[in-house]
């Protein structure tokens, strides 16, 4: 069999398990996702164990420091993994949900209610934890999934997928619900590309290059954010402690990670007070400063930035900052240099938070919080397939219910349209 007939079969098993997800409901699919829970928590040893083969030769395949770290798993990492499955398990079932609905002034009834969109193509990399948190989300939103991990995890993402998807039968669900392509063979996601007869979403999670090579080449919708260049602004009437953790919090708590602050905008009127205190605090956190000529006044120890700099998801422990003349300053240098992620305001007047969260065209904007709460787990979803920069289908963390569509149910006593 050929790589590309091997891609069909795997698609065409997806679809037939997909048509039977679809009709199985709540207890069936959370009794699976508690069993998972519970057999990674169990296997952390041996996780551990797959895990360093795959840090090992993580070098080999030029990753860097942060690359290495989303990849790498511990306990309580694990445990996490552990977690996720159980808050996925403890929520509503979003199929057959009644979104709205009503009686027609003939009588005919009018129901639109969530359905599955069908078979998912998920592409990702370096973070093995993704193969849970995207396992569990589309089977319980009643989805069948192709998972394409990268082989810098590829270790890893077997151990996890052989122990989910063993469970499967076992509680009733069909064990191709949930596939692994276990070729690292850079061919196979141009021809699963192909197959929109089969596939009914592709969503890319990775670095830039593999999203744009998706957007060309898929001939089905894909949901995706190319890049995280996220911004804290700190108001003039901002509490300058406060924002102080939130910055050293944004940078510093993981860098590595889409939701990072990658910008400082500092209101010129709490800029001589705010800027020397918060640059020791980052500069102690080991963070690169880089820095406007009023930023680089205030902190000589800032290189100068560039335009490059303002653009740049760092992915690191490296921050561009700007002082502003006033608020839509800030803004306006949002809108030239934002990925339409993750924005966020530290203020403490609460007309200027408003004009905010009006103004900000991106997926989440935070008020007095860190860019890191743009999250799923964090916010509520019990884990997300991705956080989405488009504006179809979804926006923002995709959980649950942006997995799923709609479907309109019509029901008459005979009526005949005149």
């Amino acid at each position: 069999m050929t790589l590309e007939e091997q891609c069909r079969t795997t698609a065409e098993a997806a679809k037939r398990a997909s048509k039977l997800l679809s009709t199985i409901r709540g207890e069936a699919k959370n009794a699976w996702l508690r069993a998972c829970a519970d057999a990674v928590s169990e296997c952390t040893r041996d996780l551990v164990r797959e895990n360093a083969r795959d840090v090992e030769i993580a070098p080999e395949y030029g990753l860097d420091a942060a690359a290495i770290d989303r990849l790498t798993l511990d306990a309580k990492r694990i445990a996490g993994i552990a977690e996720g499955l159980r808050q996925v398990a403890a929520l509503p079932d979003p199929v057959g949900e009644v979104i709205e609905g009503g009686v027609r002034p003939n009588g005919l009834s009018v129901t639109k209610i969530r359905t599955p969109l069908g078979v998912i193509f998920f592409l990702y990399e370096s973070r093995p934890n993704v193969t849970a948190d995207a396992a569990a989300l589309c089977v319980k939103s009643g989805n069948a999934v192709i998972l394409r991990g990268g082989k810098e995890a590829f270790h890893t993402n077997m151990f996890l997928h052989t122990i989910m998807a063993d469970l499967l039968p076992r509680h009733g669900l069909p064990r191709k619900a949930v596939q692994l392509v276990n070729t690292t063979d850079r061919a196979a996601v141009g021809h699963f590309l192909k197959l929109n007869d089969l596939i009914d979403l592709t969503i890319p999670r990775g670095g830039e290059s593999l999203i744009r090579r998706v957007v060309a080449e898929a001939t089905m919708p894909v949901l995706k954010h190319y890049t995280g260049n996220c911004h804290v602004y700190v108001d003039a009437s901002a509490d300058l402690a406060m924002a102080e953790a939130i910055i050293v919090n944004a940078k510093c708590q993981r860098p590595g990670t889409c939701n990072a602050a990658e910008t400082l905008l500092v209101h010129a009127a709490v800029a001589e007070a705010f800027l020397p205190r918060v640059g020791k605090a980052l500069q102690e956190h080991g963070v690169e400063l880089r820095g406007c000529a009023r930023t680089c006044i205030l902190l000589p120890n800032a290189h100068s930035a560039t335009d490059d700099d303002y653009a740049a998801e760092f992915l690191a422990l490296i921050l561009a900052i700007k002082v502003v003349n006033d608020f839509d300053a800030a803004v306006a240098h949002i809108d030239r240099w934002s990925s339409k992620h993750t924005e966020a305001i530290v203020t403490n007047d609460l007309a200027a938070a408003n004009r905010f969260t009006a103004a900000v065209d991106s997926a989440a904007v935070m008020v007095n919080a860190s860019t890191r709460f743009n999250d799923g787990f964090e916010l509520g979803l019990g884990a997300e397939i991705g956080i989405s920069t488009d504006k179809f289908h979804a926006r923002g963390p995709c959980g649950l219910r942006e997995l799923t569509t709609t479907k309109t149910i019509v029901v008459g006593t005979g009526h005949t349209r005149s």
